[in-house]
């Protein structure tokens, strides 16, 4: 699937099952929550914190799908085409950091 065509599958079902978009700020707050949500299983796996029997049934990929949905929400609603804002940053980080990563002891 690509990027466009998940903008349209998420709007579509949007249309029909989810009636219609939450606010813009709303889906923001939801979207914080989705990545606390990804930080909190991301902090356990691989950090230093126990899981909680709670968190136990939580799946990484999952999680990592909310927060891409939520996200595809706030671009359909704000006319932000995904695959052109991804391909302009590729761009800007191909010659703002050209050089910059292989330069830079700590990742040696």
């Amino acid at each position: 699937m690509t990027l466009q065509q998940a903008q349209q599958q998420v709007d579509g079902w949007i249309k029909t099952v989810g009636v219609r978009y939450f606010s813009e700020l709303t889906n923001m707050a939801i979207l914080t929550e989705e990545v606390g949500e990804l930080a909190r299983i991301m902090a356990r796996t691989y950090g230093d914190q126990s899981f909680k029997e709670s968190d136990k049934q939580k799946n990484m990929a999952y999680e990592m799908a909310d927060v891409l949905w939520v996200l595809i929400c706030l671009a359909n609603q704000t006319g932000v085409d995904l695959t052109e804002a991804l391909e302009k940053n590729f761009e800007k980080k191909n010659i703002r950091d050209a050089e910059r990563h292989q330069d830079n002891e700590k990742l040696k």
